[in-house]
């Protein structure tokens, strides 16, 4: 089996961070588009696609997002593989029906997310698994018929509903990425609080975060799956 073609959506407006850590976490043919620039694929012809994170808001009303949303839309619909991270969380959550809201305050730093045991996507790590978080949106409600299986005392964390898998923390994060994010929050967070969040970016937290990265590998493999079973004959 071919080495699967992901479309990455990169909705990020400083996206060289985020190509860099998608391209060393996802083991696949990427083809990526710059969302917030107006890029989205011409066509449904891959494996599965990703939707990463974004300092957007997925309600906002820009030209980008909505053109964004419906190739989402479409995509699922065609049955493609799903993965979003963070405002990829989102988004998919929006598109199928969930509702997203503003929180009164950003989820930022190395948290712990429990998770049910029951989900694919985080086959090989512990029931509390830490993970860098960055948001101060929420999915408040995932959509009709979505099965959440990570929660922590900010909401939800990741859900599935058929082939559409979504997280709301960060597992692509390095530490570079975590401090960089941090400082940019300056103006919208205090300092001292952000100050906590730089001195906890050390390396033994983010060993603990690379568990997490885990699910890259899960998901690829049921986008290979998902090859396979439409590759058989009928």
């Amino acid at each position: 089996m071919e080495r699967p073609r992901i479309a990455l959506l990169n909705a990020a407006h400083k996206a060289a961070d985020t190509r860099r850590n998608f391209r060393r976490e996802l083991d696949a043919d990427l083809v990526e588009f710059d969302c917030p620039a107006g890029e989205v694929p011409e066509t449904l012809r891959y494996d599965g696609f990703v939707v990463t994170g974004s300092s957007a808001s997925v309600y906002w009303d820009r030209e980008w997002i909505g053109r964004l949303k419906t190739w989402v839309g479409a995509a699922i619909e065609a049955g493609l593989p799903a993965l979003g991270v963070c405002y990829g969380h989102q988004l998919l959550a929006d598109v199928m029906g969930g509702r997203v809201e503003a929180m009164d305050e950003y989820e930022i730093g190395y948290r712990t997310v429990e998770q049910d045991g029951q989900n694919r996507l985080l086959d090989g790590l512990g029931m509390d698994f830490t993970v860098f978080t960055t948001h101060s949106d929420r999915v408040v409600e995932a959509p009709p018929g979505a099965t959440v299986f990570a929660r922590n005392d900010y909401g939800i964390h990741g859900f599935r509903k058929n082939g559409v898998f979504a997280v709301q923390f960060h597992p692509e994060y390095d530490m570079e990425t975590a401090e960089t994010v941090t400082k940019g929050k300056a103006g919208d967070i205090d300092e001292e609080t952000i100050q906590q969040v730089l001195d906890g970016i050390d390396a033994e937290q983010y060993r603990a975060a690379c568990e997490a990265k885990q699910l890259f590998d899960n998901f690829l493999d049921y986008v290979v799956e998902t090859q396979t079973e439409r590759a058989a004959p009928s």
